[in-house]
Parts: structure tokens; C-alpha cells; sequence
């Protein structure tokens, strides 16, 4: 069944921020000389910064003072909202207004507009209402026929689907979490999560010192404390809540977390997943849970028992031999379950040509069934494969599902735009790059680099230089990792000698991703939790842990496990910034945003630690984000969330200490490809470094590339920016095609202005001419001669001027309003710059196709009148041919007629000395407007 859309139109309202009610003596308004009551009371709503509005003749409702609460469109709405406020210990109802068609909803009635005010003031109900007085009813509330208040025995509430759909239509953020226990369910509005309790202390005291009401709540399991500003099991005034910014009380966005526990909540809560170290899959962190689809189970053979045996225990790499094994030439097995199982073993594999071989037929037999998450990987397997057209339109796909199921991010958020236009800027991004793969790479899986002293590399190896090792990593059936040290030439970046690390440290199980401290002194890395054996959570899954170790006397000492770490989650890949300060990672931890989130802590100097700190929904997604690398500069992660080439791709954020994290960017060919791209460290200063891919062409699984990118010094600076704005308001004019042409009217490149009007045009040629070109539907079009210099960037302002603004109204005739347009001496023929102009009039005519104009060409009294009419003319005709070859159609030009000095604007007509510029003024064309 469908339910029918439906919108809420809520008027803008003021929080009052006085406690009592003010007597008329109290009011800064000696000077104030109301004397009826509705006067009266209109002063004292003023002072305390009460919204009224007066109406007369409601017929259907009686005279006094209503506290309004919202207004809506459709009554059934009015109805649910009105029975939401019982709870206030008011009498609720609403209304129909027979000037617009609304129903107002109301918590109270009054009247005395005093009481209003005073119940407005001291009322339990805190969220935003205004007071409509309505006087001089013609009925007695005897005879009114509508109701007023509405029957609340069963209470109405708003579907979770309507609050989907109204957080898109306002833009807000949204988030449903499941299965939180610190907290009641409902709706909340959202003003910051912090891990840091002193940080939660200064937050919540800048925000009481704006009037606001705050409430927190912690986390137990994550601690990190949530901060909001309104709640309710009802969304409506908790969306109006974040919509308005508390009435611009705020001033920044709230986003709404949807607290909705099993008891309350149809969906199954999502399992937190482990961190796990994977050769092919790039020490990915282990794979989210298997959709539960209802399908016929496949028969139990001995085949399936222990594929299934392996899948749960995420021993992948035998999980997938065996479905191959059960699934091949035998389609009587081809079940939903046992499919999505065999491409998912490949799949977190990293195999992803058998991981889109049994997507695409999960696709094609289950095309209705098919859930958003098995759409998300088979668009993934398309990417990995090559296969961008295809998977462009999978996305689309999903998107809708997204939407279907309900918005998790706000639309204007980068990871909701349309996604082929974004992975089209990706794929015709490629950067100027030198990459190799090094000479230590082993058969293996060789991955997460680390600069060490001046000269070395620390990375994390599968090659296991024991000869007579057996032990294997079932996930993808490779060696355990241990962490390897090796020479590093800085100017070839030729890496060499690869021995293992540290005794101490290496163990029999795995250790990767290793972080230093700037003295090198102290060491961080991932490992398997572990004691005597390996050790598991509840559900039976070996969890990963940093660890730090110091150097004692020039040898690393034991490590010992940090104290955010937890036997129930992960906790690993760890990376330092450049001072020592702060400790970034990654984690599954609850109170996550994704499958995976990168948390940052403040290291003490004492050597503890702040509470972890979600980076927040800016880096983080509901996927995988992984393997941070902090410079002064930037932060590199990896993530499949965001929108890549497949696998996972490496993306840079740039931040500051005032703004933070910026923009999210990926960082394109040939860094990242079709595969997994991972682990990217690099000098700022050299632009040299390293990353892992498990892309085709390497040694083994998972194998170490070392890069070169050019220095600013050497690329081309040369290049055209500018800003296009709204020429009467200067507001930013975001979609605008900005178009660039060289001398001879041939385009070269054409882009679309950004959300702040921004657009560049880079890679130019010095000392060269250009053309700028911006057009946008509605405005006429501007053209800019741009020439280049010499290696240096070229600002230029673009201002659009809206097509309905040329047209005027001179002594009762409309006109079309353009620059002046200029001929050569003694000549008729277009020239550039009048061409520009006239294209403005052709804009506005083709805006208008009914349009009719007139030409009408004009000299000063300079010369002698029969040739300037005879020049005139030729000139309003050589206008008219040129209307005419640009599409416009003859017969919409009623005449195009030269009345040289006939028609002079002022006195100059020889008889008077006049200046140059009072003769311009007669020189001119005009473009009279007969019909539209």
C-alpha cells in the first residue's frame, strides 16, 4: 500500500527567553499609549518576543487567543500532531482557516490575551508556538460545526516513513540506530557527540549561554556522550526543532538520531564486526553480517555444512572453493542464500571477477528480492571489474533503495549526489604520478608502510622467511603477517634488505599497521588479541588490539596493550600525527556511524589517553573507512563508502586548526584503480611515498607501490578561477555552465559552477587568449576576454543578470535594456562586442517566443542628417540580419527602421555647444517591444 505523501508547513516562530509575565507598568515602554485590551496585549507579546497575528470573521471557530503549534496542509496530519500535545495537560485541537485552506493546530485557548501569554510563558510545553487572535466570529461556539477538538482515545502517531520523508524534503541529517540501551527511544535532536568529558562541559555551557535547553547522554559501551537540544517519541517537533536551528537560537545544523530499540523497531540491530587482517582484502576489517533472506534452503550435503562452517568463521578463502564447488553445474542449488554466501567469499576476498560472476546471477534470478546492501557490493564487483557504465546505473539503483528504506544522510551530503556524475570527475582525474612496485614484495601480501628513521620502511608481510612454516591465515589461506624493516634509497625510493622487524614484538599471530612516535622512540601497532591462545568475544570472533612498545637501551621493549582497546570490538590501525599529540585509528566500537569509523584520542604527556572521538559523518560512512595517515597538511584514509573506482580507494581530506576537516576528495588514477587501494603515507614536503593495491600486475596478493608526485614547482600553474554571482543580489549562483574558448571561438573545456559559484579552468597555456563564457537558464549569458600570463592563476568575476530584469519600462514603453552598442566609423557590419550585447536580446527573445520587437537605430546631430539616416538604417538592418542568423525567427521583428538625428534625447542638435558624452547619448539602438 502506498501512503500517500504529505507536507507540513511550519510558520517561524520566537523562543521566548523571559520567565514571568510583564505587568504594563514593567514595559520599557513609558513611551507606549495602547489603551484597548488587543493593544495592550500586543506590547506585552513584543517584549517578550511573541509572534501574534490578528484575523476577524473565522466563522468557524469562536473568538480569543490561540497558542498555535503548527500549521498543515492536510487535516489528518493536523489531527496525529494535535493528539501528539495531550500529553501537555492542555486541551489540543485545530482548526481549518477559511482565508488559506490550513488547519492550525492549538494547544490551549484563552480569552484574555494575558492568559495566553502567561500560559505561553510558563506552560510544560517548551517547543515553539506563536498566538493568533481572532475577533468579531459571527457565531456563538454553539453553533459552530467543525470540530475543534478532535477525539484523542488512540492517540495518532507519525510514521517513521513520513519523518524519512519530511528530513529530506528540509535537508536534515537522519540516523536510525538500533539497540542502544543509554537512552529511551524516539527522535533527538542532535547537536554534537563528544568522547572527551571536558569538551561535553564547555559544549553544553555555550550552549545555556544562549538561552538554549540541553540535555546529554553517554554512551556506557563507546563513552562518548551525545549532546541535544530537544526529544520526543514524536518526530514532528523535533524536525522543526533541527529545521529552524531552535529558531536560529543555534545558528549551525542539527542532525536527528532515531533511537529505535528491538521492542519498538521491526529490524534486527546490526552486529559489530571485527577488525581482520586479509592479503587479499588488504587487512579489511571483517564483513558485515548476511542479509536473512527467506528462500528455500539448499540441501544439506557435507559440501555446504562446511562451506558454511568457513564462511562463518570468515575463512574465506576455503569458504569460496567450497560454494564453487556445490554451486557448479548444479543449479538446482542456486538458492538466494547460498548465492549471495559464494559472491560474498570472493567478494571480501577481493576476487571481485567471481565475486560479479555470482552477484550478476544473484541480480538476475532474485531482481525483486535483492536487497540495497547486495546491490551496493554488485555495483562494487562491476567497478573492480571494469565495468563503470554498468555499475552507474546499479548505483542508481541503490540510491533509490536507500531512499526507499529511508535517508540516512541528508541530500545536499557529498555521498547522496548522483553518483555517476561523481565517479565521472574520478575517472577523468588522473594525476601526474611515477609509481613502482618495489623490489621486497613477496607471492604474498605485503601492505601498510611506515617511514622509520631517515632511511627505512616498516611494513606489515605475509612472506613468512621461515622455511618450514605451515601456519595459515584462513581467511585467504596466506601466512600470518608479522612486520618487516627495510632500506629505503630516498631519491629512487628503491626499497631493499627486508628483515623482520623485532622479536619482541612479532609473535606467532598477526602484527600490521605500525605507527612512530616523532622521536621514534615509541611504537604503536595492530594485533591479535591474544593470551596463552587466541581470545574471542561472545560470538566467537578474535578481535584485533593496538598495542604500544618503547624503545629501552636501543632494543624495543614488551608491548602493552592501550586502554580503549575491548575484548568485544576491534580496535587497530594506528597512525600519529606529526607531534605526538593525537593517536588516530580505526574501530567497530558501538555508537560507530559505519561498518568501521576512524576515532582519534589526545595523547597526554603523562602518557594517557582522552576518550576516542568519532571523526564524524564528514570522513565516516556507513561502510568501511580504514588506514589513516596524518600529515600537517591532510589526512589519507581508505574507504568503500565513498564514492571510488571500486574496492577501496585512498582520499585526502586537507583541515585547519579554525575550519577542521575539510572536503572529502578522492585521489583518482593511477593511485587508486578497480582494486583494493590502501594504506598511502607520503613526505609533504617531496611528494614521495608509498601505498599497498592488490592491483593486477604485482608480485602477490596485496603488494607495496612507492610513488612520485610532481612538486607544486614543477606542474602548471597557469590557470582561470573565478566566482559567478547574481548580478542585482550578488548571491552565489551554483550550476552554471561556465564555457572556455580560445581566440578563434573553438571550446576548449566546459565546466559547472560549484554550490559556492566557484568554477577553474587549470593546465592553461602562458601569454594566451581566452574566453569565458557563463550561461544559466533564466540569465543572460556573459562573455569575458581572458588572456594568461606567465605561470600565475587569473581571477575573474562573472556576474549573471536575470533575463526579466532587461526588460523596461521607459515613458510607457517597454523596452529591451542593453549596454550600448557600438560600429566602427562610418561602418554597419556586427561588431564583437555589439555581437555580445545583442546576444542578451536573443536570450530574452528566446525566453519570451512570443516576443515581438522593433529596431529602431539612432545618430547625433554630428554630420549631415540625410547620411546619418541613410547609416542608421543600415545599422538597424544589419542588427536585424544578425537577430535573424541566430535562430530567431523574421517575422518576430515587426521592423527594423534608421532614424538617424530625427529623434534626438536631448537639445544637441547643432544649435548648442555640447559635450562628447551628451552627444553619446543620442548614438544608440533600441529594441521596442510591440507584443509578448
Amino acid at each position: 500500500m502506498k501512503i500517500k505523501q504529505f507536507s507540513i508547513i511550519f510558520l517561524l516562530l520566537f523562543v521566548c527567553s523571559f520567565s514571568g509575565l510583564a505587568t504594563i507598568s514593567e514595559l520599557s515602554g513609558s513611551e507606549i499609549t495602547a489603551e484597548s485590551p488587543i493593544e495592550l496585549f500586543k506590547a506585552n507579546a513584543k517584549v517578550h518576543n511573541i509572534v501574534t497575528k490578528s484575523v476577524k470573521g473565522y466563522a468557524n471557530v469562536y473568538n480569543g487567543y490561540y497558542l498555535i503549534t503548527g500549521v498543515f496542509g492536510v487535516s489528518e496530519n493536523a489531527h496525529k500532531f494535535a493528539g501528539s500535545l495531550k500529553n501537555y495537560g492542555a486541551t489540543p485541537g485545530y482548526f481549518k482557516s477559511p482565508e488559506n485552506g490550513m488547519h492550525y493546530v492549538y494547544l490551549e485557548h484563552f480569552s484574555i490575551g494575558e492568559d495566553a501569554i502567561s500560559s505561553y510563558l510558563n506552560g510544560k510545553y517548551k517547543k515553539k508556538m506563536w498566538i493568533l487572535h481572532v475577533e468579531n466570529s459571527k457565531k456563538n461556539p454553539s453553533e459552530i460545526k467543525e470540530i475543534v477538538t478532535p477525539n484523542f482515545s488512540k492517540p495518532a502517531v507519525l510514521s517513521h516513513k513520513q519523518f524519512v520523508s519530511a528530513a529530506k524534503k528540509y535537508k536534515i541529517a537522519a540516523r536510525t540506530v538500533e539497540d542502544i540501551t543509554f537512552i529511551d527511544n524516539g527522535y533527538y535532536a542532535v547537536a554534537g557527540v563528544f568522547g572527551d568529558k571536558n569538551n561535553v562541559l564547555k559544549f553544553v555551557k555555550k550552549l545555556k549561554s544562549k538561552g538554549l535547553a540541553v540535555s546529554t547522554a553517554e554512551n556506557t559501551d563507546s563513552k562518548l556522550t551525545y549532546v541535544y537540544l530537544d526529544h520526543s517519541k514524536d518526530w514532528a517537533g523535533v524536525l522543526e526543532t533541527a529545521r529552524t536551528q531552535v529558531n536560529g537560537k543555534y545558528g549551525d545544523k542539527l542532525w536527528i538520531m532515531h533511537i529505535a530499540n528491538e521492542a519498538t523497531s521491526p529490524g534486527k540491530s546490526p552486529a559489530y564486526t571485527p577488525i581482520a587482517f586479509s592479503a587479499a582484502n588488504s587487512a579489511l576489517f571483517a564483513a558485515e553480517k548476511n542479509v536473512q533472506r527467506k528462500s528455500q534452503k539448499a540441501p544439506l550435503n557435507k559440501i555446504l555444512e562446511k562451506a558454511d562452517e568457513y564462511f562463518d568463521k570468515m575463512w574465506y578463502a576455503e569458504a569460496a572453493d567450497l560454494y564453487e564447488s556445490f554451486l557448479t553445474n548444479n543449479k538446482d542449488n542456486y538458492t538466494y542464500e547460498v548465492i549471495q554466501k559464494a559472491g560474498d567469499s570472493h567478494y571480501f576476498n577481493s576476487n571481485m571477477e567471481r565475486a560479479y560472476y555470482w552477484y550478476d546471477i544473484l541480480y538476475n534470478r532474485y531482481n525483486d528480492d535483492i536487497s540495497a546492501e547486495n546491490i551496493f557490493k554488485y555495483a562494487h564487483s562491476l567497478k573492480g571489474t571494469g565495468k563503470y557504465a554498468r555499475a552507474k546505473r546499479l548505483m542508481r539503483l541503490y540510491d533509490r533503495k536507500v531512499k526507499k528504506e529511508g535517508m540516512r544522510y541528508s541530500i545536499e551530503d557529498p555521498r547522496t549526489t548522483p553518483k555517476e556524475k561523481v565517479l565521472d570527475n574520478i575517472l577523468n582525474t588522473e594525476l601526474e604520478y611515477t609509481i613502482r612496485n618495489i623490489k621486497t614484495n613477496s607471492k604474498y601480501s605485503d601492505f601498510s608502510p611506515m617511514f622509520y628513521n631517515e632511511d627505512q620502511l616498516v611494513f606489515a608481510s605475509a612472506m613468512d622467511s621461515s622455511f618450514f612454516s605451515t601456519r595459515r591465515y584462513k581467511w585467504n589461506n596466506q601466512p600470518y603477517l608479522d612486520l618487516y624493516v627495510a632500506k629505503v634509497n630516498n631519491e629512487s625510493q628503491e626499497v631493499k634488505d627486508a628483515i623482520k622487524f623485532s622479536k619482541k614484538i612479532n609473535t606467532k599471530y598477526h602484527e600490521a599497521s605500525v605507527t612512530f612516535s616523532p622521536d621514534n622512540t615509541t611504537m604503536y601497532f595492530t594485533r591479535n588479541n591474544y593470551g596463552k591462545k587466541l581470545k574471542r568475544d561472545k560470538n566467537g570472533i578474535n578481535n584485533l588490539k593496538i598495542y604500544r612498545s618503547r624503545k629501552v637501551d636501543g632494543e624495543w621493549a614488551e608491548a602493552t596493550e592501550v586502554p580503549f582497546n575491548s575484548d568485544e570490538f576491534s580496535t587497530g590501525h594506528p597512525a600519529l600525527s606529526p607531534d605526538g599529540k593525537q593517536l588516530y585509528f580505526v574501530s567497530d566500537r558501538p555508537g560507530s556511524l559505519g561498518e568501521t569509523d576512524i576515532f582519534v584520542v589526545d595523547v597526554y604527556e603523562d602518557g594517557g589517553y582522552s576518550e576516542p572521538r568519532n571523526l564524524g559523518p564528514d570522513i565516516n560512512t556507513e561502510r568501511k573507512e580504514m588506514f589513516p595517515f596524518i600529515t600537517d597538511k591532510k589526512l589519507y584514509f581508505s574507504s568503500n563508502g565513498h564514492i571510488g573506482l571500486g574496492g577501496l580507494d585512498i582520499y585526502e581530506v586537507a583541515f585547519d586548526d579554525e575550519k577542521g576537516f575539510q572536503e572529502v576528495k578522492n585521489m583518482g588514477k593511477p593511485v587508486n584503480s578497480q582494486k583494493d587501494d590502501f594504506s598511502y603515507i607520503v613526505n609533504e614536503g617531496s611528494q614521495k611515498g608509498f601505498f599497498a593495491s592488490n592491483r593486477r600486475g604485482g608480485k602477490g596478493d596485496d603488494d607495496i607501490y612507492s610513488f612520485s608526485r610532481l612538486l607544486p614547482e614543477e606542474l602548471n600553474l597557469n590557470a582561470i578561477e573565478g566566482v559567478v554571482t547574481e548580478q542585482v543580489t550578488g548571491e552565489l549562483m551554483p550550476e552554471a555552465l561556465i564555457t572556455l574558448l580560445d581566440e578563434n571561438n573553438i571550446k576548449l573545456k566546459e565546466v559547472v559552477s560549484d554550490k559556492d559559484g566557484s568554477f577553474v579552468f587549470e593546465d592553461l597555456d602562458s601569454n594566451t587568449k581566452y574566453t569565458v563564457k557563463a550561461t544559466k537558464e533564466g540569465y543572460s549569458e556573459v562573455v569575458l576576454n581572458t588572456p594568461t600570463r606567465e605561470n600565475e592563476l587569473i581571477n575573474v568575476a562573472v556576474s549573471l543578470e536575470k533575463l526579466e530584469d532587461l526588460i523596461v519600462l521607459e515613458e510607457g514603453i517597454k523596452k529591451i535594456k542593453l549596454n550600448m552598442i557600438f560600429f566602427d566609423f562610418d561602418k554597419s557590419n556586427i561588431r564583437d562586442d555589439a555581437a555580445v550585447e545583442l546576444n542578451r536580446l536573443i536570450s530574452v527573445m528566446k525566453e519570451n517566443p512570443s516576443m515581438i520587437i522593433k529596431i529602431e537605430s539612432h545618430t547625433d546631430s554630428r554630420g549631415k542628417a540625410a547620411y546619418n539616416k541613410y547609416l542608421s538604417d543600415k545599422r538597424a538592418k544589419s542588427t536585424r540580419a544578425y537577430i535573424i542568423s541566430q535562430g530567431i525567427d523574421p517575422k518576430r521583428i515587426e521592423s527594423a527602421i534608421g532614424y538617424g538625428e530625427e529623434r534626438l534625447l536631448n537639445g544637441c542638435d547643432g544649435s548648442i555647444k555640447c559635450t562628447s558624452a551628451q552627444h553619446q547619448l543620442n548614438r544608440r539602438s533600441e529594441f521596442i517591444i510591440v507584443d509578448m
